[in-house]
């Protein structure tokens, strides 16, 4: 059962490869949203968002991340309601340059459709959405410019990828050598451990409540990470092919190999953390995939699970 939020907040839960959108009454019949979900799901996250705000207008769209699965309805939304985009402030130059090494849409081989954010929003900075004072927090680890938002009042977080009931996002900064990631994500969790909250709205997956619970699973999971940064290579391979794949749907089992071969993050990763030949490499990710039903094959077909 999931806990009681207020009227004013609306949680739309998508399934990948969407992250959820979080609507935000705002009174006046004016509305704000929180992430928009994937390019590929985008007519479909302005039609649930239009059928959800029931004649309101939606004026705001505000990002937790630059992660395609939480920016790629950003361009369609504008279109649809001329709403404003805010962007975490860190984002400024990757959005405007639209850098798509930066946004990690090359290296994961992920697509997004352009946009240009009309204002920024940085860690210390205050918003108002669904009658409620939010306090942007810094939550680097996942995404080191990540931003949550906190209303104290109800003690809810808007987490983004920084903490989900099993976990936490792909901890990318660490694995693609930019910034100590894993640091900063038990940094980000030891924050957030201290805050009075009831209810985590995340990504990913359903609010909940059981707060202590997830942050054991999570700061167990940063541990396992640190010991073993093979472990985490590993996680965050599988992770970005099932995330292709579900974008593909399907594939002819003898070009699987290709496709996995093709996603420069896969194959960067492998080089500098595991080493494996790229038939090894790639013989394990089907394995394990179809091991928990991420994959699943059909006659001649590789096809993906979900």
């Amino acid at each position: 059962m999931n806990p009681q939020l207020p009227d004013s907040l609306l949680v739309l839960e998508r399934g990948w490869l969407s992250a959820n959108n979080i609507l935000c009454f705002d009174g006046g019949e004016r509305a704000t949203l929180v992430d928009s979900g994937y390019v590929t799901h985008a007519g479909q996250t302005v039609d649930l968002v239009g059928h959800a705000l029931a004649g309101r207008r939606l004026t705001r769209l505000l990002n937790t991340h630059s992660h395609s699965d939480h920016i790629g309805g950003n361009a369609a939304l504008k279109s649809a309601y001329d709403c404003q985009i805010i962007v975490p402030a860190g984002l400024h130059a990757a959005i405007a340059d639209w850098d798509e090494d930066a946004l990690l849409l090359s290296p994961l081989g992920q697509q997004n459709a352009r946009f240009q954010h009309d204002s920024l929003i940085g860690a210390g900075s205050e918003i108002e959405m669904g009658g409620l004072n939010w306090q942007a927090l810094a939550v680097p680890g996942h995404d080191m410019e990540a931003l949550a938002y906190y209303n104290p009042e109800k003690r809810i977080l808007i987490s983004g990828d920084a903490l989900w009931e099993n976990g936490f996002g792909v901890i990318f900064p660490e694995l693609l050598g930019e910034a100590d990631g894993l640091a900063s994500t038990r940094a980000t969790l030891e924050m957030l451990a201290k805050l009075p909250i009831d209810i985590v709205i995340p990504g990913h997956g359903r609010p909940f409540d059981g707060i202590d619970a997830a942050f054991e699973r999570a700061f167990r999971r940063v541990d396992q990470f640190t010991q073993n940064i093979q472990q985490l290579a590993w996680h965050a391979i599988k992770v970005i092919v099932s995330f292709a794949m579900l974008e593909r749907r399907q594939i002819a089992r003898d070009e699987f190999a290709t496709f996995v071969l093709g996603l420069p993050f896969a194959v960067d990763v492998n080089a500098r953390f595991l080493s494996m030949a790229d038939d090894a490499l790639v013989t394990k990710v089907e394995r394990e995939l179809l091991l928990v039903n991420a994959l699943r094959i059909e006659r001649d077909l590789i096809v993906a699970g979900g």
